[in-house]
């Protein structure tokens, strides 16, 4: 009898950014890099077959989702998104933006049946805009803010196509927090991941992870008191379980 196809997963993460002229334009995201490893090893004990790529600029990233498009894939597709971000965008290494329609696009495609016909769940540590709620300014994941413009995030939420759900760092506008330690989000994620919760359906897991950051995450020191909510959003047409396989015990060094 012949195996089932193994899940896929891509995580992407960017720590480094510069401009075409090699200046740095966006601060480094220290902490991110050793919390995507964590992220990635995880993912590869629940039966997924994990691509980890670290600082691709934005051509790059397409080009990754495109090749994701000629893969054989299992019941499910992950992605993880670490990096810079403002409403609707992500950033490359180059510093330019991506935009996450254009990444839903290239996989929901109609000419890639079997990506179009699967869930696919991302998701995305970045920041959407420059909003905090103590009114601080902080090292985040975004670009410049620029408070005085309302996101337009409806339009985003309308151009997820079917099978896809997106589980954002947090809510429109506002940014998402990351330290030497990780980010709120992703190390919440990873611990449901490694508890009893990854049983649990989607909707019910993202639940999980609201609670855990929203009465377990604040920001400490300086910026002591801040907070941070992550936003789901789905268009999935099924209940799912994607990570509810038995990890696979790691085999002990000789």
């Amino acid at each position: 009898m012949s195996q089932p196809r193994q899940n896929r997963a891509l995580v992407i993460v960017n720590t480094d950014f510069c401009g075409s002229d090699g200046d740095v334009v966006f601060a480094t995201r220290r902490g991110a890099k050793r919390e995507a490893e964590k992220l990635s090893k995880v993912l590869s004990r629940l039966n997924y077959e994990v691509k980890l790529m670290h600082n691709k600029t934005a051509k790059e990233i397409e080009d990754l989702y495109q090749q994701e498009c000629g893969c054989e894939h299992g019941e499910y597709f992950v992605s993880i998104i670490s990096s810079h971000g403002e409403e609707g965008v992500i950033f490359g290494s180059d510093s330019e933006p991506v935009k996450l329609t254009r990444i839903f696009q290239i996989l929901s495609s109609e000419q890639r049946r079997v990506l179009t016909k699967i869930p696919k769940i991302f998701f995305i540590q970045a920041c959407r805009g420059g909003e905090l709620d103590q009114g601080v300014v902080v090292e985040c994941d975004s670009g410049e803010p620029e408070p005085e413009r309302e996101p337009d995030c409806f339009s985003h939420y309308l151009s997820i196509p079917p099978q896809t759900a997106v589980m954002f760092a947090c809510s429109p506008g506002y940014v998402a927090f990351l330290n030497l330690s990780g980010s709120m989000f992703l190390r919440a994620l990873l611990k449901v991941l490694e508890g009893e919760e990854r049983h649990l359906d989607l909707n019910r897991l993202m639940t999980r992870v609201n609670w855990e950051v929203a009465f377990c995450c604040q920001a400490r020191g300086t910026y002591k008191g801040c907070k941070e909510m992550p936003c789901f959003v789905t268009n999935l047409l099924e209940e799912v379980l994607p990570f509810s396989a038995p990890i696979v015990e790691e085999a002990d060094g000789v």
